[in-house]
């Protein structure tokens, strides 16, 4: 099965760095025109310069949900968008019931409404196309909840329904909206994870490693290019009759279908 994305148009938030970068290259490989979401202008300028064909890049801090509304807008007003990927770092870990209200609705903005303005944004031409794919980058955690990620538990469980409502909409307009569920992949995040783990129990970060692993029945971690593999599939045409689920890249740690 050769995938082609030639002709294509894809958006990709959070694409300098960890699976966003992932996708981004995988897409760029396979012939998609990118349109580059982040908030470093250097690392995107790099990160252009680096793939085959031709880049467009926005700046945009997704912590700002003003900025991110008005970002996508512009990227709508001025392209013709095929494919949307979001896809943003996840909320500090810790306990649901020790987490500030505030880290609550900070979530929400971040991962939710900013989905939502970009989403809306390009939803339109989508619609004038007949095509669309709409692919969010979210976590296992929408199927079980991981210990010590409470907020994330939360907010990624709202995206979740989120996005199957989506799906549901516009399934008749040739748009598809789906999720990938990454597990423990090797990410700037999942060190910070593991360290913070490891400051709270006193293990070494060998040892907490170690017990991450014995959960995952591929016995290793996750690389960024495997979510993008699965993203590159679900962009194409051969993914025209998948809509509205999860699919989860996770070495088969997850403990249910």
């Amino acid at each position: 099965m050769n995938i082609s994305l030639n002709g294509k148009t894809a958006v990709v938030c959070g694409s300098t760095a960890g699976i966003g970068k992932a996708i981004a290259t995988q897409f760029a490989q396979s012939g998609a025109s990118l349109i580059l979401v982040a908030r470093n202008q250097e690392k995107l300028d790099t990160l252009a310069n680096g793939l085959p064909g031709q880049h467009k890049t926005y700046v945009a801090d997704f912590t700002n949900i003003k900025i991110v509304k008005e970002v996508a807008e512009k990227i709508a007003a001025e392209n013709q968008v095929d494919i949307l990927i979001n896809n943003t770092g996840g909320p500090p870990a810790g306990p649901a019931h020790k987490a500030p209200a505030e880290e609550y609705t900070s979530a929400f903005n971040l991962h939710l409404i900013n989905n939502h303005n970009m989403a809306q944004a390009c939803i339109p031409n989508m619609q004038k196309k007949g095509f669309g794919r709409i692919i969010n980058i979210i976590s296992t955690s929408v199927k079980i909840p991981l210990n010590g990620l409470g907020v994330s538990n939360t907010i990624r469980g709202a995206v979740g329904n989120w996005s199957k409502t989506l799906a549901n909409e516009l399934g008749s307009f040739g748009i598809t909206v789906n999720n990938i569920l990454p597990g423990a992949t090797a990410t700037e995040r999942l060190s910070s994870i593991i360290s913070g783990k490891s400051v709270k129990t006193g293990q070494a970060i060998e040892d907490v490693e170690k017990a991450m692993l014995a959960e995952i029945p591929a016995a290793r971690f996750g690389q960024p290019e495997e979510p993008g593999y699965a993203a590159c599939f679900l962009a194409s045409d051969f993914a025209s009759y998948i809509n509205g689920t999860n699919v989860v890249v996770d070495g088969g740690r997850t403990g249910n279908l």
